[in-house]
């Protein structure tokens, strides 16, 4: 399987995508450092992305701003510049330093992130908020970029499970201590002190990660981001796991955006009981899905076979069971403990859906794979299946339809299978793709 990880051996595919010196590779110091690095960068990416969403009450009352407002500063923003700035950044970590890209973005979306903390009006904090959503757009991808270029094979999915763990720390960390802050200090010390925090972490990020020399084919370097793209999506194999995430943005936005009132409102959970029981899940889930998803993955690519999508599949296919059950079982902590399948298979799919994304598009496009991967499960999903998930609850209510929200979460079990079934279809074709090399 060594050959499936590193690359093709053939000379022709040699020579269209540039192989990584081994010498580069880490040792296990550095190994650690590099990781708990990137983890930190995700978990502070992932607490200045929700932070407006846990000051927004003293926000609105400090600034006089509308719920409309709001909403422009928290959505909008991001899936704009997801869309447009990824791919470009992507691309730039490609064929550069994944390094430099990565911590100018962490220096500009911390930076911004400050800057709001000393806004006076709705377009000046709206600017800033586009700022952290260009430098967020680029993190992920110039992570995984350097996570290629320094990780040996064998060890990358646990590296890339150990980066997508700053998800989960990163929500807990913002929505518990975000909030105690900005009662004791308020919501503008609370983006300064973030902000500055992250500046620190990127000026760490350059003494730790080390020089990252570019790759030096000159295709790879000289490949519109564009034609990079389209060129990966004709791969049957990317094609369908692309596909899969599309779905998977179906099932995971709606889930997080109404599981919540739903436990509230039919079996009466205050907020600080979903809060604690959900939340604490929720971050375990998240914890236990990345490290045991990325150490999965390294076994499974080592094991010859180059079927790494068997697993996150089988386990949505499973996921879509309990989550129908919980929507309609009469016990509240029973319908708590059927939703945590879920939980755990969306942070399980990271590191076998990035992994599996790298692993197809090969050496030198592994930051325009991840940003792919991003859009594919960031965008279309979240901006409309929460959207279906409200318009069928509020059409269940105005006929007098009982629990309607739950008749319109079943878009996650729906999404759930579809995504399971398209990633199994993922599974064979990324192995025949393998295989051909």
């Amino acid at each position: 399987m060594a050959e499936i990880v590193a690359g093709s051996r053939d000379p022709s595919t040699a020579r269209a995508k540039p192989v990584p010196d081994s010498s580069e590779y880490v040792g296990s110091w550095r190994f650690v450092a590099i990781c708990a690095t990137l983890l930190l960068i995700n978990a502070f990416s992932q607490i200045d992305r929700i932070l407006p969403f846990i000051l927004a009450e003293k926000i609105k009352a400090d600034l006089s701003l509308t719920d409309t407002q709001m909403g422009l500063l928290t959505g909008l923003a991001f899936a704009v510049c997801y869309a447009l700035l990824s791919l470009p950044l992507a691309r730039a970590a490609d064929r550069g330093s994944p390094r430099l890209v990565l911590v100018s973005c962490v220096l500009v979306w911390s930076a911004m992130t400050a800057l709001g903390g000393v806004a006076a009006s709705f377009m000046f904090l709206a600017l800033t908020r586009f700022g952290v959503a260009f430098g967020e757009a680029g993190a992920v991808p110039s992570g995984h970029a350097l996570i290629a270029r320094k990780i040996e094979p064998e060890r990358r999915g646990l590296a890339i499970g150990l980066f997508a763990m700053g998800i989960p720390l990163g929500t807990m960390a913002g929505f518990a201590a975000g909030g105690a802050m900005a009662d004791a200090f308020g919501w503008r010390i609370v983006l300064m002190g973030a902000g500055a925090i992250g500046i620190l972490i990127g000026l760490l990020t350059i003494l730790v990660a080390g020089p990252t020399p570019r790759l030096q084919n000159a295709r790879t370097r000289n490949e519109p981001f564009l034609k990079t793209s389209l060129e990966l999506l004709a791969s049957p194999a990317f094609r369908w796991l692309f596909l899969g995430t599309i779905l998977l943005g179906f099932a995971g936005a709606p889930f997080y955006a109404f599981s919540v009132p739903f436990l509230i409102r039919t079996h009466g959970f205050t907020a600080t009981e979903v809060g604690i029981f959900f939340g604490l899940l929720q971050g375990l889930m998240g914890i236990v899905g990345t490290l045991g998803g990325g150490r999965w993955f390294d076994l499974a690519a080592r094991s010859g076979s180059g079927k790494v999508l068997g697993p996150p599949a089988i386990l949505f296919l499973m996921a879509s069971v309990t989550t129908t059950a919980a929507l309609f079982v009469p016990v509240g902590w029973m319908a708590i403990a059927l939703f945590v399948p879920s939980m755990l298979s969306f942070s399980f799919m990271l590191p076998w859906g990035f992994g599996a994304a790298h692993l197809v598009a090969g050496p030198g496009r592994q930051a325009q794979a991840s940003s792919l991967v991003m859009i594919g499960s960031g965008l279309i999903g979240p901006a409309l299946g929460p959207l279906f998930v409200g318009m069928a609850s509020d059409a269940a209510s105005a006929a007098d339809i009982p629990n309607g929200l739950a008749l319109g979460l079943l878009i996650v079990p729906l999404a759930s299978i579809l995504s399971g079934l398209a990633l199994l279809v993922a599974n064979q074709r990324v192995s025949a793709c393998l295989r051909q090399r």
